[in-house]
């Protein structure tokens, strides 16, 4: 529904009851859910939303729109109009809190500022108005310390000090036990924090407090922790935030007032019933800073029957309406209860798949858009190892299970360490008294977050639920002391930093040590072990819906019979890549040794004719494992000097022989064969196709290898399905001379064995110039895998091994990337390769198969770029088979969803 508009110009400001829920890109995600949930007929204090487009002119030109201060004076003229009152009157002011709000849920990265409107003589009103001094200076603080933080750039701690001083002079630990005098004076002393950190006085112009406030709300978006926030879960950068302006409803009126979190279903588990958290007293900022604990919603009942009865009624509405789980912020103002927030909430992988699976037993979605609402990353989550419950622990305390997963790490006590050891190698357990948004780098190091305070809808809860964090919140038993870094038990157990320790999010229980971990019933599903239980219940079948409805077929990289028979019960229907070279190491080595030092024909064919049985059977029992499968076989890939020994060892050992008067022509030959393959850059040097070129007889024995295997599988009447791939192929002439010599071959085995073989030879693309000349390629080949770990390497001039480590963080820190190149595939510019690549291979040869084998098979964006692309398979790692499989069918249905929406 677009809004009407009175002249040609851009309009930046909409009026809750102008928008609706499919507006997200111009309102924002909470804009756009107050519109809807005004159209809906639900309490929502009324208010106004200024665009994304505005935020976007704001960052841009360093100003806002021309024409924004006209609309917000008309729109904030209608809100004085609607509520009887006039922002920051002294007698009867009208107050709004100004928040941010962007297309995507970003929890406690953006700013928010409540209470805005009051001052030295509001203030006085509003008490006089409320009846209720305490509550009104307790808003004022609120608002100098929000201001103060957001606005005016002070150092939060400066305020939280002031107020923990006055609560030990009061000799209470309790925000509640201080009164209006104590709060008077605290407004004083934050007036003065201001006035010392900015030269200048608390302002009191009303309109000027909310202008700034607004322009805050848009720089946040750039702010160290939204940028981090955004890139760790990949969020584009230039979408901006909107901002909502709402009229102010009070929790912290008294005991008949109170805020709080609720979710239609539990976000932890997916369990339907009664979840959230209330706090008494109250504004929002407390219960999700966690720095009071909070009451379960349940009590709620006992507390405002009639305000829960209301509430219960407006939470169905909003899941029957949203068609899922629904994730609510509310404040109840001396009995009356108002929606300040909805939207489709964050849930753990867990309640993902319980969900989906239940709202289609109710009927509200079918198995199409249960396959839509999971993903790949949760589903790795489940298959995360948990803790195993025989073992004998060591429990230092428990507390509410905010996300599930077993973490093992050293306890930290502070983000600035979590990150400095994380990045040293240790695995590390952050501790909190409660996390704030300035936490968040900490958090992403981390393996597990622990805090002693909040609820399920405290920031750490919500924040790492997003990101899939194991968490444990409101471990009230624990006394955390931050300050001299370690926590005490109740038995008196103290964890100092740098100890180790186990948290469980599933159960909420903290261990002392590490405590050992299990496979999950995931796992033990995908493993064909018998499993029981809803959650194994829901991924089964979502998982035999994916497979019914995927187009792209799905291969493991498997180089043992073992990967091999893991990857089947996986449900891989095939081996897109098994690397060979893994085969030649550890005692096989003397035998390559003998190849590379051979000084003649006789020498060289000896040490071949070692390798083809050890080759036969290696591939008898990868064919077995895969029996009925395709199995694609790479060559020889590697440069063979990494299968000599170190030059640096290798010299130590001529060194200490010649010092003992010994001599050891074998390490003399093998120094000089170091010396003579060695190369500059080997990545580019003497590898793959070239090596079968330039080695007589090394590809032919490999080829000989899996044509004897299959000719032996055959026999016993099985189905064995290789397919020989020629690694590194730059030119069609390359694959044409290595086809020649191994179709030969393929013939004299089926000549000797009798058995006829029909055994596919193709190419790895991996090269720039093969994926544009892949025409050409074409024709000599009956298949193309893109390795695309290669060809990202080679098309950005990078080496991996150097370039990760050297200045990838850069590149990410300054936006170059979005996401490293070789986690998901660069689709514009690796991408647009794999695209012209298959392309013109199939315009050469209209059935030509086209896989993918690099590990970019086996991410989720990846796997929906190659579905568009028109693959017909991908291949990664076993353990991600199952990722692939639910992605592939994930970019099916959303592909159909895009040419029916056309």
């Amino acid at each position: 529904m677009e809004a009407a508009m009175t002249d040609d110009s851009p309009k930046y400001v909409y009026d809750f009851s102008e928008g609706n829920k499919d507006l997200k890109d111009l309102l924002g995600g909470k804009g756009a859910n107050l519109a809807e949930m005004t159209n809906l007929g639900l309490p929502v204090p009324p208010g106004f939303t200024i665009t994304t487009e505005a935020c976007t002119v704001y960052l841009e030109t360093g100003s806002t729109p021309e024409s924004l201060d006209d609309e917000v004076a008309t729109h904030l003229d209608a809100l004085e109009k609607a509520r009887g009152k006039k922002l920051g009157d002294p007698n009867d002011p009208l107050l709004v809190s100004v928040r941010s709000g962007a297309k995507f849920s970003m929890p406690g990265m953006m700013e928010t500022v409540l209470n805005v409107g009051l001052n030295d003589q509001s203030v006085e009103g509003l008490a006089r108005q409320a009846d209720n001094e305490r509550f009104a200076w307790d808003s004022y603080r609120r608002l100098i310390q929000m201001f103060g933080k957001t606005v005016q750039d002070i150092e939060g701690e400066a305020f939280e000090d002031a107020i923990e001083e006055i609560k030990r002079e009061k000799g209470t630990q309790n925000d509640l036990d201080l009164d209006a005098d104590d709060l008077r004076h605290l407004v004083d002393v934050y007036k003065g924090i201001v006035r010392e950190h900015t030269g200048e006085d608390f302002p009191q112009d009303p309109r000027e407090q909310m202008t700034a406030a607004i322009n805050a709300v848009f720089d946040s978006w750039n702010s160290d922790r939204a940028v981090l926030y955004r890139r760790q879960e990949r969020i584009p950068a230039d979408l901006g935030t909107a901002v909502n302006v709402v009229a102010m409803v009070f929790g912290n009126m008294g005991m008949d007032s109170g805020t709080g979190v609720a979710f239609t279903r539990d976000p932890g588990t997916g369990e339907q019933g009664v979840y959230g958290d209330y706090l008494q007293n109250a504004q929002g900022e407390d219960v999700v800073a966690g720095i009071r604990n909070t009451v379960p919603l349940q009590d709620l009942e006992k507390i405002d029957k009639t305000s829960y009865d209301r509430l219960m009624e407006i939470m169905a509405t909003l899941e029957g309406h949203y068609r899922d789980l629904c994730d609510i912020e509310f404040t109840i103002e001396a009995g009356q209860l108002w929606m300040l927030q909805t939207r489709v909430g964050k849930r753990t992988a867990a309640a993902a798949f319980r969900i989906a699976s239940q709202l289609v037993d109710e009927g509200v979605i079918d198995l199409d858009e249960a396959v839509q609402r999971v993903t790949g990353d949760q589903l790795v989550h489940l298959m995360f190892p948990q803790f195993d419950t025989s073992a004998k622990v060591q429990q230092l305390g428990r507390g509410m299970s905010a996300s599930p997963g077993a973490a093992v790490g050293k306890a930290v006590f502070d983000s600035y360490t979590a990150v400095k050891w994380s990045r040293s190698g240790e695995d590390v357990i952050l501790v909190r008294r409660e996390t704030n948004p300035d936490d968040l780098n900490g958090m992403i190091a981390a393996k597990g977050i622990l805090t002693s305070r909040g609820g399920k809808t405290s920031h750490a809860a919500v924040v790492a639920r997003g990101m899939g964090k194991t968490c444990v919140c409101g471990a009230e038993e624990l006394q955390v002391n931050t300050k001299r870094r370690f926590l005490t038990a109740p038995d008196g157990t103290e964890v100092h930093e740098g100890d180790v320790i186990s948290i469980d999010g599933s159960t909420g229980r903290v261990y002392l040590g590490e405590v050992p971990v299990v496979d999950s019933p995931v796992v033990e599903y995908f493993e064909g072990v018998e499993s029981s239980g809803d959650l194994v219940h829901a991924v089964d079948r979502i998982m035999k819906h994916a497979d019914e409805k995927r187009r792209l077929g799905v291969r493991a990289n498997a180089d043992t019979a073992e990967d091999a028979e893991r990857a089947r019960r996986f449900g891989a229907e095939g081996i897109g890549l098994c690397r060979t070279e893994h085969m030649f190491l550890g005692e096989r080595r003397q035998h390559v040794e003998r190849l590379i030092l051979a000084e003649d024909d006789e020498q060289r064919d000896a040490a071949l004719e070692a390798l083809l049985p050890l080759q036969r059977w290696d591939f008898l029992q990868l064919l077995t494992a895969m029996d009925g499968l395709p199995t694609t076989i790479r060559l020889l890939d590697p440069p063979l000097h990494e299968f000599l020994p170190n030059i640096t060892e290798l010299s130590v050992r001529v060194a200490l022989a010649e010092s003992r008067g010994e001599k050891n022509e074998n390490d003399l030959r093998l120094m000089q064969a170091v010396h003579r393959l060695h190369e500059s850059n080997p990545m580019l040097g003497l590898r793959g196709v070239r090596l079968g070129l330039v080695v007589p007889g090394l590809f032919n024995l490999q080829v000989r290898a899996i044509a004897e295997a299959a000719a032996q599988l055959v026999k016993l009447h099985k189905n064995p399905k290789p397919e020989i791939m020629i690694p590194l192929v730059g030119s069609v002439q390359e694959l044409e001379i290595i086809r020649a010599d191994a179709e030969q071959v393929l013939q004299e085995v089926a000549e000797e064995t009798g058995e006829e073989l029909n055994i596919l030879i193709g190419t790895m693309i991996e090269l720039p110039r093969a994926a544009l000349t892949a025409d050409q390629i074409a024709e000599s080949a009956e298949f193309f895998s893109f390795g695309t770990n290669d060809l990202t390497q080679t098309t950005w001039g990078f080496s991996r091994d150097d370039v990760e480590a050297a200045f990838f963080s850069t590149y990410l820190e300054v936006g170059i990337f979005g996401v490293s190149p070789f986690e998901t595939i660069d689709v514009d510019g690796v991408g647009e390769l794999v695209r012209i690549g298959t392309d013109k291979g199939r315009a050469t040869r209209p059935d030509l198969k086209v896989g993918v084998c690099g590990e970019h098979g086996g991410d989720p964006d990846s796997v929906h770029f190659f579905n568009q692309v028109g693959l017909d398979y991908v291949s990664c790692s076993p353990f991600r088979v199952p990722v692939a499989r639910l992605e592939a069918a994930r970019a099916t249905v959303a592909q159909e969803g895009s040419s029916d929406s056309r």
